[in-house]
């Protein structure tokens, strides 16, 4: 006889919902195992998001570690036609000059005009040489049309920039530049070429006429005339230029300012992470490493640095509701009164080589936690991701053992269902044979 539905058609029972409940029933261990791996997926990367936190003070405290940060100045100009830049360690000062030149690229353009660019015959083979008029090579034109030959130059490894002009309506010559500014750049490309600008370099002069300084660049840019900045000029100037170079307190504290701002920005997704309350639904609820860790960062601020006295004396302070301040004022009348003195208050190393400075305090720490193998906020992220791999294999055994599980109810409430109709078969005949027994008069 062929199995029957499992939809209970000689029992009147829902056997489809019944095995699904019965399924269900024995699937809330994988309910709470899916339950447990949503929670530490959301544990690691809550300490990766903490991490991330930490690892943004590292890097403002290792920026108040460096020579430029303490060094900063600021740069200004008289004039519109130069333009001055910090770009290293400046020296504060300033110095006065005019613009004599500023640099161009050489050019020179076909003497004669030409009704179109694409015929050939134009040019031959174009000899390159430099401006001590020595060859330097020789540039095969192709069909010699001023197309060609511009493609050609382009092409060459010449340092030269082709063109076609068209000089008036039907008329075009070739013009042709070097691609870098500076009188080295001059060239010449035989007779049939005029030059139309001499390459120069950019000058600028120092000094009375009688005692007067010229200073070269091939470019209109000019390194190293103020320590640690750079000069561009963009015109020639008879009137004297003036550039003053300055030093930034306020960039300093900007700095410092950027420290704390990372130092709170930690502390706040520390608490979030971990809030404590009746209600809180944190990820990291109470976690004790973090209370450790916050503790460290707030210790690290406040403590008294050796010699030089409490961090809040120099304007970095923490307030009641643990986190860090910042007064710009106080910092900046430490900073003009003894500039060394703050910076040993931040950066400072004790006796012996261990951390002493705020920044220092605070960098080590921040190395210590979030180091790639060693790290504390690394290894706890790291072991929610083993715990979710060993939930994630227990969840698909699970999914296996449900599966066995609905196969073997399924064939059990056929093996009913096929047993009941039996009966009901056998009841139907007994009924008939009993049906067909002749009556008792």
């Amino acid at each position: 006889m062929a199995s029957l539905s499992v939809d209970g058609l000689i029992s009147g029972l829902d056997t489809t919902s019944l095995i699904s409940q019965l399924v269900a029933a024995e699937g809330t261990v994988q309910s709470q195992l899916k339950t447990r791996l949503s929670e530490t997926k959301d544990a690691a990367a809550a300490y990766r998001s903490i991490n991330t936190k930490i690892d943004a003070l590292r890097s403002a405290a290792e920026t108040l570690g460096k020579d430029a940060t303490w060094t900063a100045a600021k740069a200004s100009s008289s004039s519109t036609a130069v333009a001055v830049a910090v770009t290293g360690t400046p020296q504060t000062g300033s110095v006065t000059f005019t613009v004599k030149s500023v640099a161009a690229a050489h050019a020179v353009v076909g003497t004669a005009a030409h009704s179109s660019a694409t015929t050939g015959g134009v040019y031959s083979d174009l000899t390159v040489t430099d401006a001590d008029g020595v060859p330097t090579g020789t540039i095969a034109v192709g069909t010699g049309s001023l197309a060609d030959t511009a493609a050609a130059i382009n092409k060459s490894s010449y340092g030269l920039n082709a063109t076609v002009l068209q000089v008036s309506p039907g008329q075009y010559k070739l013009q042709v530049s070097a691609k870098s500014t500076g009188s080295a750049g001059e060239f010449s490309l035989g007779a049939r070429f005029t030059e139309l600008r001499q390459g120069t370099d950019a000058a600028i002069t120092l000094g009375d006429a009688g005692s007067a300084i010229d200073i070269t660049s091939s470019t209109n840019t000019f390194t190293g005339v103020i320590p640690g900045g750079t000069l561009t000029v963009s015109a020639a100037s008879t009137a004297p230029v003036t550039v003053d170079v300055q030093s930034d307190p306020d960039a300093v504290a900007a700095k410092v300012q950027a420290f704390v701002d990372a130092a709170n920005a930690a502390l706040t997704e520390i608490a979030k992470e971990s809030a404590n309350g009746a209600e809180s639904t944190a990820s990291l609820r109470g976690d004790s490493n973090l209370r450790r860790l916050t503790d460290q960062v707030l210790t690290a601020v406040s403590d008294v640095v050796a010699g030089l006295g409490s961090p809040g004396t120099f304007g970095v302070q923490l307030t009641r509701d643990g986190k860090v301040s910042f007064t710009k004022d106080t910092f900046l009348t430490k900073l003009q009164a003894d500039p060394a003195k703050v910076r040993e208050v931040f950066t400072g190393v004790s006796a012996d080589g261990g951390p002493d400075g705020v920044a220092t305090r605070l960098q080590v720490l921040a190395k210590q936690v979030t180091d790639s193998t060693t790290g504390t906020l690394s290894l706890l992220a790291k072991g929610r991701d083993d715990l979710a791999d060993d939930l994630k294999g227990r969840i698909a055994d699970w999914d296996l053992r449900l599966a066995a599980r609905k196969t073997a109810l399924t064939k059990q409430f056929t093996a009913m269902e096929t047993a009941l109709n039996s009966l009901k078969n056998q009841s139907s005949w007994l009924s008939g044979q009993l049906a067909s027994l002749p009556s008792s008069s």
